[in-house]
C-alpha cells in the first residue's frame, strides 16, 4: 500500500528529538519521508520548538541539506494539552495533568488509526516519561500490523547538546560541555545517531474497545483478554459421545450433541473476522435456524452417524426427516433449552456458563442463534 507517513512526537524541552528522528528514518533503507508531522507537547514545549526549528531555521536547513521532501510545521502540526478549563498546560506535574495527557494521546491515535491509508511512526524520545508510557501504551491498543514505535538516541557528547540536531553533511566544530563545568570543541563527523524500531503488542484488530479515556481502556481491554483466557478448552469427541469443558463431561442425547457440535462449527467455518485473536462479544457467527439447516444439514446427520454409531442408511433417514423447515426448526429449537440445560447442570452456575450455552443475539424476528465460548478453544475430532 502506498501509506500516508505521519511522523508523531510526545516533546518537551528537546526539539533535538524531532530533527534528529526525522534525518535517521530518511537514512532507512528504504528511506521514510514525513507527509505530515504531529507534535504532542506543553504551551512551553511549543514556544522552544517553534523557536529552534522554525525562527531559526533549522527544520528547513535539515529538508534543503538532505533534499528532503518539504516538511512545514503548521497551527495543525502542534497539539497542547489543555487542562478542564480549555487553557493550556505549561507542563505536566501533577495526577491531574498526567491522566489528561494520557487522554489526550489515546485519543488521537485512536482516531488516527481508523484510516487504514496511513502508518503511523511515533516516537517516544521525548517529553515526559509519562508522556512517552501513554503513547506507546496507546499504540499497543490501537496500533496496526504497519504502525512504527521508534527511539532516538544520540552518543553522549551530542545528546544534549543545545547546538546539534542532526549529522550535517559537511563537518563543523561545536562547544560541547563538560561535567566539570568547562567546555570543549567537538566534531560532528564523530555524531552517531541511533535510531531504535521498537517491537509491541498489537491489539487493534484483536479487540473492540469502546470506552472513554486510556483507563477506562485499559480496564475494558483487560477484562475481554482475561475473560479470554480463563475460558476452558471446549472438546467434542464424537466417537465417544463425549463433550468435555475443560474437565466436566456434558451429557447430552446423540441428537442434542449434534446440534450444538453444529453450532460450533457454524463459530468455526463461517467467522468473518478471522483476524480478530479474540471473539470477545463478536456475534458475527451467529445465524438463524433456518441458515444452519441450509449450511449444516449434512453435516449434522453425518455427525448424528458418528455419535449414535449407527449406519448411513439410518443417518439418511434421520436427515430426510428432519428435512422440511417447519420440523428442522421445531427440533432445533425444542432441543437448545435441553442443551443449555445440560451444560448448567453440570458446570453449575459459574460466571462462564453464557460462554458455553446455545444464546441468541435478539428476541425478535428471523432470531441467530450461537455459541460465545472463543473459537480457540473448539476442538472437535
Amino acid at each position: 500500500m502506498n501509506f500516508k507517513d505521519i511522523l508523531i512526537f510526545v516533546a518537551g524541552t528537546t526539539p533535538q528529538i524531532i530533527t534528529e528522528t526525522i534525518y535517521a528514518l530518511s537514512q532507512k533503507k528504504p528511506p521514510v519521508y514525513a507527509d505530515e508531522v504531529i507534535i504532542i507537547t506543553t504551551s512551553a514545549g511549543r514556544r522552544r520548538i517553534e523557536n529552534a526549528l522554525i525562527k531559526k531555521g533549522i527544520l528547513k536547513r535539515l529538508v534543503r541539506e538532505y533534499d528532503l521532501p518539504d516538511i512545514r510545521l503548521t497551527e495543525t502540526s502542534f497539539i497542547i494539552v489543555r487542562d478542564e478549563a480549555g487553557k493550556e498546560i505549561d507542563d505536566i506535574r501533577g495526577e491531574e495533568e498526567n491522566e489528561i495527557m494520557g487522554d489526550l494521546i489515546t485519543s488521537l491515535i485512536q482516531k488516527l488509526t481508523g484510516d487504514n491509508g496511513t502508518r503511523l511512526h511515533c516516537s517516544i524520545a521525548g517529553g515526559r516519561k509519562t508522556m512517552s508510557f501513554y503513547l506507546g501504551a496507546a499504540l499497543q491498543l490501537f496500533g496496526r500490523p504497519w504502525d512504527k514505535l521508534y527511539h532516538v538516541l544520540v552518543n553522549p557528547q551530542f545528546e544534549t547538546n543545545p547546538e546539534f540536531f542532526y549529522k550535517p553533511k559537511r563537518n563543523r566544530m561545536i562547544e560541547c560541555r563538560q561535567p566539570d563545568g568547562t567546555t570543549k570543541q567537538i566534531n560532528t563527523k564523530d555524531a552517531e545517531i541511533y535510531l531504535t524500531d521498537l517491537p509491541f503488542i498489537r491489539l487493534g484488530n484483536r479487540l473492540s474497545l469502546t470506552g472513554e479515556g486510556f483507563g477506562e481502556l485499559v480496564a475494558e481491554g483487560q477484562r475481554d483478554i482475561d475473560t479470554a483466557a480463563i475460558q476452558p478448552e471446549l472438546t467434542v469427541n464424537l466417537s465417544k459421545r463425549e463433550l468435555r469443558i475443560g474437565k466436566t463431561t456434558v451429557r447430552m442425547t446423540p441428537v442434542q450433541l449434534a446440534i450444538y457440535t453444529a453450532f460450533l462449527r457454524q463459530k468455526l467455518d463461517y467467522c468473518s473476522r478471522t483476524a480478530r485473536q479474540y471473539c470477545l462479544e463478536c456475534t458475527e457467527c451467529f445465524c438463524s435456524i433456518i441458515h444452519l439447516k441450509k449450511n449444516m444439514i449434512r453435516t449434522i446427520a453425518e455427525d448424528y452417524r458418528k455419535i449414535s454409531r449407527c449406519d448411513a442408511t439410518k443417518a439418511e433417514e434421520w436427515r430426510d426427516r428432519w428435512s422440511e423447515a417447519p420440523a428442522f426448526v421445531s427440533m432445533v429449537t425444542h432441543n437448545i433449552s435441553k442443551i443449555s440445560r445440560a451444560i448448567r447442570k453440570s458446570l453449575g452456575d459459574t460466571p462462564l456458563l453464557p460462554y458455553y450455552a446455545i444464546t441468541s443475539d435478539r428476541k425478535y424476528g428471523d432470531t441467530p442463534y450461537g455459541v460465545r465460548v472463543e473459537k480457540e478453544k473448539i476442538r472437535i475430532g
